[in-house]
């Protein structure tokens, strides 16, 4: 980044996007001390230093767009953006959302109807899917703002409903069944219970794929 001119984006602050964490730390059933290395040494090969910034752009918008200049920079750590989606618009489908605020897409990504449910989905810890935005409030819903989740604290596993957070959930081991528990923020309906438990059975068998399944639900808190 140090060669970059005035007005070119940049990195906020010392972050690095040079490193990243090795295992065991971030794997399945498995954990340690967080280890940083380069990644150079990770990937055993150089890093390309004429990646543009365009393509970058791009790539963030075919998995997160509809988003917002300020949506982008708060995924990739960089500033100064506003030129670089100003630059892309004839290539970008524009919108606005219902506060004013200027939207970018790719003109052929797929945009279901506003009547479309969207599907059951948990979440993991620091799921991109949540905290690739600036503007959180598309998936934040106030039954999650009042349970008052510790800023600097454990992240909590998010349960999505509709594309909204509805609850959150825990998953524990006990005499040889893994035990999923959802603790929705208000009464779920009968069809949404169905589709967590149909959403939750396919997680369990991720998590613990030889032991006996229980999928509970908890009083809304």
């Amino acid at each position: 980044m140090a060669g970059r001119q005035p007005g070119e984006p940049r990195l906020r602050g010392a972050q690095s996007a040079t490193g990243r964490t090795t295992p065991p730390r971030g794997v399945w059933g498995a954990s340690g001390q967080t280890v940083h290395a380069p990644l150079e040494s990770w990937v055993d090969a150089p890093l390309r230093t004429d990646q543009p910034i365009d393509q970058l752009v791009l790539r963030y918008l075919a998995a997160f767009g509809p988003a917002t200049v300020r949506d982008v920079q708060t995924w990739c750590g960089l500033t100064r953006l506003a030129e670089v989606l100003d630059r892309l618009r004839p290539r970008l489908a524009t919108f606005r959302d219902d506060n004013g605020a200027e939207l970018f897409d790719l003109p052929d990504a797929p945009r279901p109807d506003p009547q479309v449910c969207a599907p059951a989905r948990y979440l993991y810890d620091f799921d991109n899917l949540l905290l690739s935005h600036h503007d959180r409030f598309r998936v934040v819903t106030d039954g999650l703002r009042r349970q008052r989740f510790a800023p600097h604290g454990p992240a909590p596993r998010l349960v999505l409903l509709d594309g909204f957070t509805a609850a959150t959930w825990t998953f524990a081991t006990a005499q040889g069944a893994a035990i999923l528990t959802v603790h929705p923020f208000a009464q779920l309906s009968t069809s949404d219970r169905e589709a967590l438990t149909v959403e939750g059975s396919e997680l369990l068998d991720l998590l613990a794929p030889k032991a006996a399944h229980d999928i509970r639900f908890t009083e809304p808190a």
